[in-house]
């Protein structure tokens, strides 16, 4: 077995069982592993449009990491696997309202979030970024003072910048694709 398949069962194994162990509410728990195991299948929430980690190729299949990993963890467990998209300020409901099991869609932990649904251990590392118009760079944040930002509604994003420069304009959205496209239509600064 490579490292990297062993990495990645150690992985599944500690995603698949805090995932399924989930209290996350009183009145609502998640399924656990042996439901998952003995209905032959697992419900992974995914982002559609969010390419590389999840979207829907040109076949209409869901495609990319994420769903490169919730595949692993389907084969490891002998189920099937269904994927239902999310899109960020859904995350937390579906996992409480049981309508999936994980959710692989770039999902931070935050002390908020945390309260409701249980963590695996982390499979990547992101951060904070801006993308702006080479006909208007953003280099610094102070620079976004008094101009609109486009972000997507449930994000880390959201919250770090109503706290921290309440000065910048939030425009949000949804989708990644429609602020994407906000973006490109010139609708937001960054």
């Amino acid at each position: 077995m490579s490292i990297i398949h062993n990495f990645t069962k150690k992985i599944a194994a500690v995603a698949v069982a805090a995932a399924a162990l989930s209290a996350v509410t009183a009145a609502v728990e998640a399924r656990p592993l042996e439901v998952i195991k003995q209905s032959g299948e697992v419900v992974i929430g995914v982002f559609s449009d969010k390419a590389p980690f999840g979207y829907v190729d040109s076949q209409g299949k869901y495609a990319g990491y994420d769903v490169y990993f919730g595949d692993r963890l389907a084969k490891d467990l002998g189920v099937k696997v269904k994927y239902i998209s999310v899109d960020p300020a859904s995350r937390v409901e579906f996992l409480v309202t049981d309508k999936v099991d994980i959710i692989l869609a770039n999902f931070t932990v935050t002390k908020d979030r945390a309260e409701k649904v249980d963590f695996a251990l982390p499979y990547m590392k992101v951060a904070l970024g801006v993308v702006s118009p080479e006909s208007a760079v953003i280099t610094d944040v102070k620079q976004l003072d008094g101009k609109t930002l486009i972000i997507a509604k449930g994000t880390t994003a959201e919250p770090y910048f109503e706290k921290n420069h309440p000065k910048v304009k939030l425009q949000k959205y949804d989708q990644y694709t429609d602020a994407y496209n906000a973006l490109l239509d010139g609708r937001g600064d960054a």
